[in-house]
């Protein structure tokens, strides 16, 4: 297996520091984001390219593009922005995640949206990951319905989908779809009190054997159907963030996961 890191994994960590946690957990992928914490804001994106090669780590992508499949002008000129930075500090795609307020967004506005950023990334050089949510208030909750809009939208190899092992859970899916995916992330949830319908990013933790999402299930079903990419970790819980030796509770994570496959 790939494991990637993510950096909200550990956001109180700088650029350099969480680049050099990766490597100590002998890792090479790693991504960045654009909120917590947010690196494309705060660091030009020359200094991210040079940090990464210092440290020998690969930037599989930028989180994210939101709300990608409402598409304005004030979008455009975001989108734009972004695909600037993360071909400036060598990333190789970008992350896009739907509205996720309740409002609905029509099947039309979502292939309308994907045609508009295509050129963007194709100019890029860049890979557009489209990312569902499967939060109820969700405007794209399926992998199923991500890729009917990608077809429809005319893909080219520009789009791939994100398979978040949460997001897959939330939404009831049951398909895996591993020659159309491009990054996995993964998370778990131990709160035994809450209930699938009302899990939020808050619950998100490492993944260990009080996992709920069965992420094993999961790992185990896109390996055997051939996904061969990397396995990013993306633990949103204020814990995980405030621990004092995120790298041995990560390095726990992944040897539970290993053992468990």
């Amino acid at each position: 297996m790939r494991f990637a890191l993510n950096h909200i994994t550990t956001p109180t960590l700088s650029l350099e520091a969480f680049f050099d946690a990766a490597r100590t957990l002998g890792l090479t992928e790693v991504e960045i984001r654009n909120d917590l914490p947010n690196v494309v804001g705060t660091i030009e994106p020359t200094e991210v390219k040079a940090a990464a090669t210092k440290s020998g780590v690969s930037i599989i992508s930028i989180n994210a593009l939101y709300p990608f499949n409402v598409w304005t002008d004030d979008l455009r000129a975001k989108a734009v922005a972004l695909a600037d930075y993360a071909a400036a500090s060598g990333a190789e795609a970008l992350v896009m995640c739907p509205l996720n307020d309740g409002t609905k967004v029509s099947f039309d506005d979502l292939v309308a949206a994907l045609k508009a950023m295509k050129p963007i990334l194709k100019e890029r050089g860049l890979i557009g990951l489209v990312e569902p949510l499967g939060f109820p208030i969700s405007s794209l909750r399926t992998k199923r319905e991500a890729l009917e809009a990608i077809e429809a939208a005319g893909d080219e190899g520009v789009y791939k989908l994100v398979h978040d092992t949460f997001h897959h859970h939330l939404a009831g899916e049951t398909e895996f779809f591993p020659d159309k995916t491009g990054l996995v992330h993964i998370s778990g949830v131990v709160d035994p009190e809450v209930s699938i319908a009302d899990m939020l990013d808050a619950h998100r933790v490492l993944v260990d054997g009080a996992d709920r999402l069965e992420n094993i299930a999961q790992i185990k079903a896109l390996n055997a159907a051939g996904y061969r990419g990397p396995f990013s970790f993306e633990p949103f819980a204020t814990e995980v963030h405030a621990l004092k030796d995120p790298v041995s509770a990560v390095r726990d994570s992944i040897n539970h996961i290993a053992r468990s496959i």
